[in-house]
């Protein structure tokens, strides 16, 4: 079964014309399927709006908690293996589904799509190619559109994973950490004709902040050895402008007055020993995550026996 997924915070306008492209698409595929919308805490009729269709299956978010809460709530209500997730404001193409579902059948565990012809303002793509850069160097893992919402998955591979913050924005990188086989593909992107953006230059910045939680709660990466690795480099640069104040002044050279160096090497051994107690507090606090929820940190895709 395909549940398809969309989080919508006041999209009273656009939810009703979204289902009914939603079914046609997903009866074009010919499988049984699903449509579950989460309302978000919506201030205006989303819900009344979304009350009227059918079929469809309503999880209430009692306020505003962002769409990664709106997903989350939202996955794990599926009852379907493959997750279709899209945005409510009418700029994915749902007929793009077929696509992808013919996509995931070569092989695949996950397909994302990114926008080939963003409807956006310039610079909301100078922002988002920045920060798919920045991504994909922290995260080890490359997608030329980590903010496109249309994407199709298996639903095993977030087994025991809950998104909140941002998180929904590294999805792909997730499904890939969790070992998915993921692909990418070209997709249609449209113009917002009805309703507000919920894209703001905060909302950016925290997707940003997530990076890190993702990073450390979802990779192979420890954070005592990235943490500890940035302490050393900092206590080295902190002792080498030691060891150069005490050469000048031994050598009578400068007074030490005259020279920054006690200033850069009280800074730079203060903030290196900052990064190695965070790295072991982050330490502590990723064991107490995995064995609180009696988990691991990695995930079996599979277990084949030959007899």
């Amino acid at each position: 079964m395909i549940s398809a997924i969309f989080p919508a915070y006041n999209e009273e306008e656009n939810v009703k014309e979204l289902h009914e492209r939603l079914i046609g698409a997903l009866r074009a595929i010919g499988e049984p399927f699903e449509i579950i919308a989460v309302d978000n805490g919506s201030t205006d009729r989303t819900r009344e709006e979304l009350l009227k269709l059918s079929p469809i299956r309503i999880v209430s978010i009692a306020y505003n908690m962002g769409q990664s809460a709106g997903l989350d709530a939202g996955i794990h209500a599926a009852q379907g293996d493959l997750i279709v997730t899209l945005d409510a404001d009418l700029q994915n193409d749902p007929h793009d589904i077929l696509r992808m579902r013919a996509k995931l059948q070569e092989g695949y565990d996950a397909v994302v799509g990114w926008r080939e012809s963003r409807r956006d303002s310039l610079d909301r793509k100078i922002a988002s190619r920045l920060a798919n850069w920045l991504a994909g160097a922290v995260l080890g893992f490359r997608v030329r559109d980590y903010g496109c919402a249309l994407k199709i998955f298996k639903k095993k591979y977030l087994e025991g994973i809950r998104l909140y913050g941002e998180m929904h924005i590294y999805l792909a990188a997730i499904l890939h950490l969790r070992g998915a086989r993921v692909a990418q593909m070209p997709i249609a992107h449209r113009e917002r004709n009805r309703g507000l953006t919920k894209y703001t230059v905060l909302k950016g910045l925290k997707n940003l902040t997530d990076l890190f939680t993702v990073k450390f709660l979802i990779s192979t990466s420890r954070p005592l050895l990235v943490f500890g690795v940035m302490g050393l480099a900092s206590e080295g640069v902190g002792i080498t402008a030691v060891i150069t104040a005490a050469l000048l002044k031994i050598y009578d050279i400068r007074n030490l007055a005259q020279t920054p160096l006690p200033v850069i090497a009280s800074f730079f051994i203060i903030v290196g020993l900052i990064f190695i107690m965070m790295g072991f507090l982050a330490e502590l606090i990723l064991r107490v995550y995995y064995e609180g929820r009696n988990a691991t940190p990695y995930f079996i895709r599979d277990v084949v026996e030959n007899k």
